[in-house]
């Protein structure tokens, strides 16, 4: 991720009628984030979304892509630049898995070849063998073929910025880990700019750079999941953390674990110790934890620290008694 800016909101407001969906909206969001808004049906963040393609016009105030004001921007070429993906999946049902991918690459003019490798590429990194699926309809998949295909889509067209409106919010529970594993491992590849609406505290956890939480039309909180975690701004934030926990402890992702504190430093003696993502769940861990004693963390490509069976026992201890 650089530093640079990918969007810019500066006074943002959005009005239906005399209602305010978005109020003096201040946020940045750099290139190459995994951001994630995070809210409360009627929070705003599927509006604030919205604006960013002009799905939605601001009413007052100015976005800026790249450092040039949105609405000056032709929208047919401000549109090809966006990947977007809802949850309504959408795909094209009278044309194949790949014809769907290849939609925006061809709009693009992309070279013929490069489309047909881009395609058969994106139906390897999610799974999807490209000789059995590439001729497929849409009615031939299941909803976590057609999710996994709308997401590849999104990103065919190598667009600087991909937005997603709560895609995985309608699928069952192991559906929607494996897409967020799969959006992360995209996300890290290509290092779209990517800005991902959800009302799972979660998921959004799970999956953001940075967070920015939204409650009534403004932004109360903007920060990394450590800092949301350890520093809620509110007692909105602070209960929309709190509300985050799974029943299932096994299901409970090591990231969690990291956010509050259960790690331990590394040491030169842990370099035999099994190495997990901070994106997998205890429950996968558990086995290595109890055959040696700990496990090194990897976050973001980079060791985060080890995790040991006493720390985890203190963890489910304090998670039960919540």
């Amino acid at each position: 991720m650089t530093t640079e800016s990918s969007i810019e909101f500066r006074q943002v407001s959005k009005q239906f009628g005399e209602n305010y969906a978005v109020k003096q909206l201040n946020l940045t969001i750099q290139a190459g984030e995994l951001f994630v808004l995070v809210g409360a049906s009627g929070s705003g963040k599927t509006t604030t979304l919205k604006m960013i393609n002009r799905l939605e016009e601001v009413t007052s105030g100015t976005i800026y892509y790249h450092g040039q004001p949105l609405n000056e921007l032709p929208l047919r070429q401000l549109r090809l630049q966006m990947g977007y993906v809802l949850q309504q999946i959408a795909l094209f049902p009278n044309m194949t898995v790949g014809q769907n991918i290849s939609l925006i690459p061809e709009m693009k003019r992309m070279p013929v070849t490069e489309i047909k490798t881009r395609v058969k590429d994106l139906l390897n990194e999610v799974g999807l063998d490209p000789a059995t699926y590439q001729q497929r309809l849409p009615s031939d998949l299941s909803g976590g073929e057609q999710q996994r295909v709308g997401i590849i889509r999104a990103f065919a067209g190598q667009p600087k910025v991909v937005l997603m409106d709560e895609p995985f919010s309608a699928l069952d529970p192991i559906s929607r880990e494996q897409l967020q594993k799969l959006t992360l491992k995209i996300h890290q590849r290509l290092n779209s700019t990517i800005v991902f609406v959800t009302h799972d505290m979660n998921e959004a956890l799970q999956l953001g750079d940075r967070i920015g939480v939204m409650q009534h039309g403004q932004l109360v909180q903007v920060g990394t999941p450590d800092e949301i975690a350890q520093q809620p701004a509110n007692e909105f934030v602070s209960k929309m953390f709190a509300s985050a926990q799974t029943n299932d402890i096994y299901g409970v992702y090591l990231n969690r674990l990291k956010v509050l504190g259960y790690l331990e430093p590394l040491t030169a003696s842990d370099q035999q110790l099994p190495v997990f993502d901070s994106n997998q769940t205890i429950g996968e861990v558990l086995p290595a934890l109890q055959t040696h004693g700990a496990v090194r963390i990897n976050d973001e490509m980079a060791l985060a620290g080890k995790l040991t069976k006493e720390q985890l026992l203190a963890f489910m201890i304090n998670f039960k008694n919540k």
